[in-house]
């Protein structure tokens, strides 16, 4: 069986988030969890599309129609946004870290992370339910899609508070806030996708038979061209596989020019040697001429 346009996007999505899956692994392991909860959600993020990519060709390549296999894999899909938006905060998070290494308002970005955590629990729910085609099924939907706007808001809101603050951030930290804030418009127009998407169509049906690959139910509405799985592949190219790939290109990139480790080092010998002046002078001003 041939692939539909869904299918070669979803196979073209695989080559293309293959390498990055690697590279965030290796980001992880040099980072730490820990340490780098922005990195960790960067690979969750790739596990999500190659996951979600290969269910989508393999229910294209299955005869007779399976449809567990598209519905695994528009929940995998339609859920990326999250962990680009929470990887985007966890990077935000490191930027706050003092020259001693600590986190600084580490409750309060945990509570974030739950509350986008639990937006993609809701609209995973919603596509899982055995009716996801009822109005219930489609508030939530909805719901997630705006809690995760609200949060890009906040995103953007924490970008700005460091940039007032931005004589206190540490040296290779301060060129990450730069790199973040170069991202912030992809993941705008991501988000947007993502808003538009849901409000596309009243409901989500899948139309399948035994002997062709299963769709859903178009909507004819003003929204219908930006819905994620019958509206036009050009604007699901540009506004959300280019948009993703090119935040993911932006981060990786940034991961391994910056050496964000060398703030701490730069800080601690700065603070060695801040004391040893003191020391100096308090000793000039004990010892007579």
């Amino acid at each position: 069986m041939s692939l539909n346009t869904q299918g070669i996007l979803a196979a073209v999505s695989i080559a293309m988030y293959a390498p990055f899956l690697f590279i965030s692994i290796k980001l992880v392991a040099k980072y730490g969890i820990l340490r780098g909860d922005g990195w960790a959600m960067l690979l969750v993020f790739c596990i999500l599309r190659v996951l979600g990519c290969c269910l989508l060709v393999a229910a294209d390549e299955t005869t007779p129609v399976n449809t567990s296999l598209y519905v695994g894999g528009y929940c995998l899909q339609a859920s990326g946004l999250c962990p680009l938006l929470l990887c985007t905060l966890g990077l935000l998070h490191s930027v706050f870290q003092t020259p001693e290494g600590v986190m600084r308002y580490k409750i309060i970005f945990r509570l974030l992370q739950a509350f986008g955590t639990a937006a993609v629990i809701l609209m995973g729910m919603s596509y899982a339910s055995s009716d996801s085609s009822s109005s219930s099924s489609n508030i939530m939907r909805r719901t997630g899609v705006i809690v995760l706007a609200i949060l890009y808001i906040i995103v953007v809101g924490i970008c700005i508070f460091l940039w007032t603050q931005i004589r206190f951030v540490m040296k290779y930290r301060k060129q990450l806030l730069k790199v973040i804030s170069v991202a912030l418009p992809f993941l705008a127009i991501r988000t947007v996708y993502s808003v538009l998407t849901m409000f596309s169509t009243s409901s989500y049906v899948m139309i399948t038979t035994a002997t062709t690959a299963a769709t859903i139910q178009p909507n004819t509405g003003d929204l219908a061209k930006f819905n994620i799985f019958t509206g036009e592949w050009q604007i699901y190219l540009v506004m959300y596989m280019f948009m993703e790939y090119a935040i993911v290109i932006i981060y990786s990139v940034a991961s391994f020019v910056l050496p964000l480790n060398e703030d701490h080092k730069n800080a601690m010998a700065e603070m060695r040697s801040s004391d040893s002046i003191s020391d100096r002078v308090s000793m000039s001003s004990i010892i007579p001429s």
